[in-house]
């Protein structure tokens, strides 16, 4: 009989400088999650930096904050980040959206195990899909102050393409993937256009169509119509949806003619 060749095991390192906490993560790993074991427990970046050098991980479990320290100071210390890093924070006001944009995963607590399992299957899949340069414009993103100077990541088939917000003209469906148009370039990304909408629409970004989501910022005009169409800055037309004209003209402030 054939039993084929066992899923490795992926490696993980928590660090929290709370030892309940790391010990409730732990039991969850453990209890919940399948293809991880903990290879080491720490309470502070000292701990922390000796057991990514001792034990390799695949993932590490970053508090954000220890203390004194912050889960950044431990990356910092590392020539070399080959791991891939789930944060965990209790603070949810804490630059959410930079996480997102940087395509960095973070778990609030107390954890969701759901969330826990999705957080690992991501990192499953993406083990050290540049890992580096996810982190550095996670840092980058955090201390911009405003999230409409973030950049996001879009996972395009050559790999991340680090794009800034504000450059991003519209986005098209295209099956379960997304075309993202900036001025100058398109780009092929395996997200839906739901996940970009869900993303964007806080940042003066709106879905006009079924197939269109649009940076608000980059309209040149608005023709009326049953439904109307936008010309953007790069002179594409788009057509706007009758069911979403009434809230896209609210959003631009213009108010119907009765």
């Amino acid at each position: 009989m054939n039993i084929g060749t066992p899923t490795p095991m992926l490696k993980a390192v928590i660090v929290d400088d709370e030892p309940k906490a790391r010990e409730n993560l732990q039991i969850l790993l453990h209890d919940f999650v399948e293809g991880v074991e903990v290879v080491g427990l720490c309470g502070n970046i000292a701990e922390a930096t000796d057991a990514v050098r001792l034990q390799t991980p695949d993932v590490v479990f970053l508090d954000i904050q220890l203390q004194r320290e912050t889960g950044f100071d431990l990356l910092t210390k590392l020539k070399e980040i080959n791991f891939e890093v789930i944060f965990t924070t209790a603070y949810t006001e804490y630059a959410i959206k930079a996480f997102k944009f940087s395509a960095i995963d973070y778990l609030l607590k107390p954890i969701d195990i759901e969330e826990l399992k999705k957080a690992v299957a991501r990192v499953e899949k993406r083990v050290s899909n540049n890992i580096t340069g996810r982190l550095t414009q996670l840092v980058q993103n955090l201390k911009q102050g405003s999230s409409e100077n973030y950049k996001i990541a879009l996972p395009t088939l050559d790999g991340l393409v680090f794009v800034k917000i504000s450059d991003i003209l519209y986005c098209e469906a295209s099956s379960n993937y997304t075309q993202i148009f900036t001025a100058e370039e398109k780009y092929l990304v395996s997200k839906t256009l739901k996940e970009y909408d869900d993303l964007l629409s806080d940042h003066n970004f709106f879905r006009i169509h079924n197939s269109y989501l649009i940076n608000i910022n980059s309209i040149k005009k608005y023709v009326k119509g049953e439904g109307g169409y936008v010309v953007l800055n790069n002179d594409t037309s788009l057509d706007v949806s009758k069911r979403k004209k009434e809230a896209f003209l609210n959003k631009i402030g213009i108010r119907q003619s009765n």
